[in-house]
């Protein structure tokens, strides 16, 4: 398969190309915001980013930030081989229930230990998601979790074609 071509990063914006693998765990403060059946339901100035190559950032919220109750187990799980073991959640809110629309690392591996108490939510199965007042477009092709703000730029991973990067 080709390599792909980077989209040169404009002032102010973020190569996921220049993102590491394996993958970097950062704090952000920007506000990270999620709405569910027309709710806010997380609120928060205190998230974690992963960045890893080819992929936009994923948030990952305090699970203190989400309204009491929004969170439910769902069972099922999945594993990544730099973060370990993910738990999976359903999120209810405003008259919508949405299975699987939320995952955390209970266990995380040591280098995202900081991951624990934390759940990172797909924008693509709420109703809308923001970073720092920014409207998020879900990752393309629905098995990832990343948030594309103006201030990053691809080709992301997930897009047609992408499958062998």
């Amino acid at each position: 398969m080709p390599r792909p071509q980077p989209i040169p990063p404009g002032p102010g914006q973020e190569s996921v190309w220049e993102y590491p693998r394996p993958p970097r765990l950062e704090r952000t403060s920007k506000r990270i915001e999620v709405w569910l059946g027309g709710v806010k339901i997380a609120d928060t100035t205190h998230a974690y980013r992963v960045l890893e190559t080819s992929h936009p950032p994923t948030y990952y919220l305090p699970r203190a930030a989400f309204v009491p109750g929004v969170l439910q187990p769902a069972g099922g799980g999945s594993v990544c081989e730099w973060k370990g073991e993910a738990s999976y959640w359903a999120l209810q809110a405003g008259g919508r229930a949405v299975g699987e629309a939320a995952w955390s690392y209970e266990r995380p591996t040591p280098a995202f230990a900081p991951l624990a108490g934390h759940a990172a939510v797909y924008a693509g199965r709420v109703d809308e998601c923001r970073v720092d007042g920014v409207r998020v477009r879900p990752q393309p092709g629905g098995f990832y979790g990343g948030w594309i703000t103006p201030d990053v730029v691809g080709p992301f991973k997930g897009e047609r074609g992408t499958w062998g990067w």
